[in-house]
C-alpha cells in the first residue's frame, strides 16, 4: 500500500520561528543572517527543515536552539505558507511558529557563537522570501491575543513598573495610550499585586513595582472574567 504514494508529488517542509522580545523599552524581533544560497547574507527568521523523526513542535524547538542557543520557550504555531514559488530553490511549504520572551531571561543563551541579533520592530530590515508576511501575521496575532488575555506579562520581568507595562502595550499595539485611562483599566481588572518595593531608577520618588497575580487571573477567568484593555 505504501507504494501507492510513489507517484505523488513531493515537497520540502520547513519550520520558521518568529521570536518577539521586550527589553523594558520596546518590542523587538530576533533575526539571523542566512549563510547559504539563495539569498545568502540577507536577514531571515530562524528556519530549517523537518526531519523524518520529528513532529513540527520538536523541529521548531531544535531549529531555535541550534541557531540561537535559546531553549525552553513556549512556541505557538501561527500559520502555514504554501505559495508555489515562495522558495526559488525548491517547492517548500513552511509552518511558522512565534514566541514571546523577556530578553533579559535569555541573554546568556544568545552568545557570540550565534549570529542572531535583536532588532526594533520599527527598524527591522527586509527579510527573505515571505518572511515579512509571516512577521505581519505574527504581530496581528500578538495584538489580538494580547487584547484578550495577559500574554504580554511573559515579556516583562517578574517585578515591573506600571510605566514598563504601559510601554509594553504601546509597543505591541503600536499606539500611544493615555496614562490615566490605562492605569484605571489595569486597576479595575485586579490581577496585579502592588509591592512595597520601588524602582528608584525611574524618578526621584521612585515607581512602585508590581507582580502579575496568575492564580487570581485563572480564578477570575474560570468565573467568566474577560481581559480587555
Amino acid at each position: 500500500m505504501i507504494n501507492n504514494y510513489s507517484s505523488e508529488d513531493k515537497a520540502l517542509l520547513a519550520v520558521d520561528c518568529i521570536i518577539f522580545g521586550f527589553d523594558k523599552e520596546e518590542l523587538k524581533i530576533l533575526l539571523i543572517k542566512r549563510d547559504f544560497a539563495p539569498e545568502k547574507g540577507k536577514w531571515s527568521l530562524m528556519g530549517g527543515f523537518l526531519k523524518k523523526h520529528e513532529n513540527l513542535d520538536q523541529a521548531a524547538d531544535r531549529i531555535l536552539k541550534t541557531l540561537t542557543g535559546i531553549n525552553n520557550v513556549f512556541l505557538e504555531q501561527l500559520h502555514s505558507y504554501s505559495k508555489v514559488d515562495r522558495d526559488p530553490a525548491e517547492r517548500t511549504i513552511s509552518v511558522a511558529y512565534y514566541a514571546l520572551i523577556n530578553i533579559e531571561d535569555h541573554n546568556e543563551e544568545l552568545t557570540e557563537q550565534f549570529s542572531a541579533q535583536w532588532f526594533s520592530i520599527s527598524e527591522a530590515p527586509n527579510l527573505i522570501f515571505d518572511h515579512d508576511i509571516m512577521v505581519k501575521h505574527a504581530i496581528s496575532r500578538l495584538r489580538y491575543k494580547t487584547s484578550k488575555e495577559p500574554l504580554g506579562f511573559e515579556l516583562l520581568p517578574p517585578k515591573f513598573t506600571m510605566k514598563q507595562l504601559q510601554k509594553l502595550y504601546e509597543s505591541i499595539l503600536n499606539e500611544k495610550l493615555d496614562k490615566r485611562n490605562f492605569i484605571n483599566k489595569i486597576n479595575v481588572m485586579d490581577i496585579l499585586i502592588k509591592l512595597d518595593e520601588k524602582d528608584m531608577n525611574s524618578s526621584r520618588k521612585g515607581s512602585f513595582l508590581y507582580m502579575f497575580d496568575e492564580n487570581k487571573y485563572k480564578t477570575k477567568k474560570a468565573e467568566g472574567f474577560s481581559f480587555r484593555l
